[in-house]
């Protein structure tokens, strides 16, 4: 019966590819291709996924047999074969979603799981988003999109995929290391794309409009021009959505700044008791400084030459303490958004916790590179105000005296639930890429 499912799933994606290609193009018949390898190596895709699309090829076939009767009855064509025909497809679109969600389904995937459907839902909504911007944005969004023209759905499809996996690995592997490689990744990506653009590749640029990559001009540059809040809207987004996992997940210089970081061998080391009033001087500075050139009326050139000089200023913290410290000072000392961040996660829901029963062995510290679990955090049961949330700490604890909360949820259904929102934030980035 495993062999049968397999094979009659094989044969509903080909014949509504087959559809998809006689009314449309190759991209749009790929992402239902995608499909038959997950039949055939169910680590790819949750099952979820494959009892949803049998779900909506049955309701297509459905909806084709039901149109094209009409239509052949409307001129008094013959129709009953044709009937026949396209409802036996719609049948064995039926059949295969009974077979995946029945014994031969859980014979293949193994039992459903809460890790499967953290899985299907990050592509879910990962597929939902990129849509959503494909439909409402005025130009081409997805990086593919701009090079293959029309392929949006492919690679829509890929990047849900993509994002599926990426979920499915943090909830069972070494969610530190994988954190850090699709970190790694999406900052490549990015300054990849910076790189060939300036080479002259236009296609990578979007709009034609650089900006430096910065953190601190998210908050500086559209004080500084009057305009320009693309950023911080989308900064505060991800605030809302996971609070400050940005700084862990998604900044593209907080990436070179856990490399660096990791290449010290030790516990990581506290930060100086001076750390935060820098820190807090540097925040201040980058909204009073823009202001005030603004208001001066000083030339963009200045303001770009202060901005230069701050981020090689980070890049030379990162080559210099963060490497020699093991701690990232970059992103705990010296970036103001990083300061911002942690200043707005203390209002927002999501949280790492630490439970009465910890014994304060310190293990925890051992893993975090934000200087969040200082000996003074772990007496106060509480990580300190550079938390971001990146979930190192977590295997670390011998007990599970540590985990994520938000209100109403379980200490794993809330980690479930972050690593889909933050996953799916991070594969949509990507995606897009936008410079």
């Amino acid at each position: 019966m495993k062999t049968f499912t397999r094979v009659l799933c094989t044969l509903c994606a080909l014949t509504t590819a087959a559809h998809f290609l006689r009314f449309g193009t190759l991209w749009d018949a790929l992402p239902v291709l995608i499909l038959i390898p997950a039949v055939w190596f169910p680590r790819l895709l949750p099952r979820q996924i494959l009892i949803l699309a049998a779900a909506g090829g049955a309701a297509l076939w459905a909806f084709q047999t039901h149109s094209l009767v009409l239509w052949r009855m409307s001129f008094g064509l013959p129709w009953a074969r044709l009937a026949m025909i396209l409802g036996a497809v719609t049948l064995a679109h039926l059949a295969a979603l009974l077979l995946l969600a029945g014994g031969p389904g859980r014979r293949i995937f193994g039992p459903l799981r809460p890790r499967d459907t953290a899985a299907a839902l990050t592509a879910l909504l990962v597929a939902g988003a990129l849509v959503l911007a494909r439909a409402k944005t005025p130009f081409t969004v997805l990086l593919g999109e701009r090079f293959f023209p029309d392929s949006g759905p492919f690679w829509i499809a890929a990047f849900a995929l993509y994002g599926s996996l990426v979920a499915g690995w943090m909830l069972d592997g070494p969610s530190a290391v994988i954190r850090g490689r699709i970190w790694t990744l999406f900052s490549a990506v990015f300054f990849g794309q910076l790189l060939l653009g300036l080479s002259g590749a236009e296609q990578f640029l979007m709009t034609g409009k650089l900006h430096l990559p910065v953190p601190a001009l998210i908050l500086s540059g559209p004080l500084y021009r009057g305009e320009g809040f693309f950023m911080p809207i989308l900064l505060a987004v991800s605030l809302l959505l996971v609070g400050p996992a940005w700084c862990s997940h998604l900044c593209y210089i907080g990436a070179w700044d856990d490399r660096m970081a990791r290449l010290h061998a030790g516990k990581p080391r506290p930060l100086p008791a001076w750390a935060p009033r820098l820190r807090a001087a540097l925040l201040t500075s980058a909204v009073a400084a823009p202001l005030a050139l603004r208001a001066l009326g000083v030339g963009w050139t200045w303001g770009l030459g202060l901005a230069a000089a701050f981020g090689l200023g980070g890049v030379a913290v990162m080559a210099l303490a963060s490497r020699t410290s093991g701690t990232m000072v970059h992103c705990t000392a010296w970036c103001p958004i990083g300061l911002l961040n942690n200043l707005a996660g203390r209002v927002l829901p999501w949280r790492v916790t630490i439970d009465s029963s910890c014994t304060g062995c310190g293990l925890c510290a051992r893993a975090c590179r934000y200087n969040a679990l200082t000996r003074a955090d772990l007496e106060r049961k509480r990580p300190g105000l550079s938390c971001s949330l990146c979930g190192d700490c977590l295997p670390r604890c011998p007990h599970g005296h540590l985990g994520y909360s938000f209100p109403g949820l379980t200490a794993t259904r809330a980690r479930q639930a972050f690593i889909v929102l933050v996953t799916a934030l991070h594969t949509v980035f990507l995606a897009v890429a936008r410079i």
